[in-house]
């Protein structure tokens, strides 16, 4: 079988049932919810509409959004809270408004016909108006499943795995073969879960106990076939980190090791250097009998806060990034200095250990193609600023506001330049088609090179400097063991040998895996 769909077929179990355990969860408490409270509204068409009008305004905020928003809301947590949160307030609209639309649906002649017979309002509302109204309830419950197993695929930017997880993964990878899988699964399981809650629906409506006791043996079959993983230990012949021939690098083959049975989360960033280095450290770190595992396509501050708080344990991040961004120094300053006053600045504040640089930095830099480059007379971004009008530029969806981009724009003079975000994937090939003028590009990506791109020069020195850093925890930097066994990557890594690992991810197809073991026998660790 072809590596790359193999390891899409290990990540599956994991995947999959983490993403119906998510949803179902939030679809139970989601109607807990909307049902009692639905019943409740449904005599009086003021509260009513006040409870339809608050659960339309929650489900007017984009669901990515609303995911991030959970974070900081519970305390800087990541992972299931978060989503589950997220996705349950998403779930109660339709559940809602539908239990609401049904009650109030009820022929009124029924209603007086049961008064008529004596009933009283309980009797009559479970034996005459919610029967009557159940048809619609259940086609709520219908809509609400598909949005929520829907949205269930955005909850990997906040750590809770998913299906979510191929697409964002494929997607800075350009690993479509990823993309494709997490679509044909996560909609799979929409259908699935569609069609089976439309027979319940048809067994409402036409009262056919037989069926809707069918339909709910298979409901209870799927699920438990989806979520078996994440109770039974399964035998999976997942993939290691392959090399060039499929082999283990000989010096990572330690049968015990000082982490013996320990348990490490290691956290990552949404791109592909990020997905290769969280692969090597997961590799060396097994090595020593680690149990590893992964939190990957976090943003910068919500991976920063996890490692806080204890969330991860290992994170490789940039001295750029902690200085611009999480301690607000907007200031340019000297390399050392930086990552001197950075690393005291973390220990004093949070506790974190910076265990120290990898060898390389990955700095922003602006890039143009070479021959659009030549045409306006460009090698420095001072240059551009004649031309800022007519010019437009491309970067990821959060350089725009971070203080590395306004400085650089009042310092060369680019406030009339036209700005285009856009995911990090599409950014080189929207400079080399044309698209764009110039992109936010990252200085170790492969394809700068490959593209015949130029980095402009900054004489103004206002980028700063983006050393990569191996960070730990507060609790994991007091682990023994943990510092020891990374050490040997700290300095081992260089720029070529890092842009070369990312030219294999992003323009030979190589998985993260592959290239992290062409690594690790390039820096030494393989011999």
């Amino acid at each position: 079988m072809n590596p790359n769909l193999a390891e899409r077929f290990a990540e599956l179990p994991d995947l999959l049932s983490g993403h119906v355990l998510l949803s179902v969860a939030a679809l139970a408490v989601g109607m807990a919810i909307s049902l009692p409270l639905g019943i409740f509204a449904a005599p009086h068409r003021h509260l009513a509409n006040t409870v339809l009008n608050i659960a339309s305004v929650i489900q007017t905020i984009p669901g990515l959004a609303l995911l991030a928003l959970m974070v900081p809301l519970l305390g800087g947590t990541i992972g299931y809270a978060p989503a589950f949160m997220a996705l349950m307030l998403y779930s109660i609209l339709p559940i809602l408004r539908n239990t609401i639309v049904g009650l109030q649906g009820v022929d009124r002649g029924v209603i007086e016909a049961a008064r008529g017979l004596g009933l009283t309002d309980r009797e009559r509302l479970w034996q005459v108006e919610l029967p009557l109204a159940l048809p619609v309830i259940v086609a709520g419950l219908r809509t609400a499943t598909v949005w929520v197993v829907g949205a269930a695929t955005l909850a990997t930017p906040v750590g809770a795995p998913s299906l979510g997880n191929y697409i964002f993964a494929g997607l800075q990878t350009r690993n479509w073969l990823s993309v494709i899988f997490g679509c044909l699964f996560a909609a799979g399981l929409a259908i699935v879960l569609d069609q089976l809650i439309r027979l319940m629906e048809v067994a409402a409506r036409e009262r056919q106990k037989g069926l809707a006791i069918r339909v709910g043996g298979a409901l209870m079959i799927v699920l438990m076939a989806a979520t078996l993983p994440r109770f039974v230990e399964l035998p999976v012949n997942a993939p290691a980190p392959v090399l060039a021939e499929g082999e283990t690098p000989t010096r990572l083959r330690a049968e015990e090791g000082a982490l013996q049975g320990a348990r490490v989360r290691i956290g990552a960033k949404a791109f592909s250097e990020q997905y290769i280095l969280a692969d090597l450290i997961e590799t060396v770190l097994e090595a020593e009998g680690a149990e590893v595992e992964r939190r990957d396509n976090l943003g910068s501050t919500i991976v920063f806060d996890a490692l806080r708080t204890n969330e991860i344990d290992v994170l490789v991040d940039y001295t750029g990034t902690i200085w611009a961004t999480i301690m607000n120094r907007p200031e340019p300053v000297d390399r050392y200095a930086m990552f001197a006053e950075m690393s005291g600045w973390l220990y004093e504040q949070y506790g974190i250990v910076t265990l120290g640089r990898l060898g390389f930095e990955n700095a922003y830099g602006f890039a143009m193609r070479a021959d659009r480059a030549a045409e306006l007379d460009a090698r420095a971004l001072g240059d551009l600023a004649p031309h800022a009008r007519d010019l437009q530029v491309g970067g990821d969806a959060e350089v725009f506001t971070r203080s590395e981009w306004i400085s650089t724009r009042d310092a060369y003079g680019f406030g009339a330049m036209s700005t285009r975000a856009m995911d990090a994937t599409f950014m080189y090939d929207a400079v080399r088609d044309g698209q764009v003028d110039l992109i936010t590009a990252y200085t170790t990506d492969g394809r700068i090179a490959a593209y015949d791109l130029v980095v402009l020069n900054d004489p103004l020195g206002v980028l700063p400097p983006y050393d990569a850093v191996i960070l730990l925890s507060p609790e994991a930097a007091a682990r023994a063991g943990l510092a020891d066994a990374l050490a040997p990557l700290v300095g081992a890594i260089d720029s070529t040998d890092m842009r070369e690992a990312n030219r294999l991810v992003d323009l030979e197809r190589q998985t993260p895996s592959q290239a992290a073991g062409w690594l690790l026998n390039e820096i030494g660790l393989g011999e």
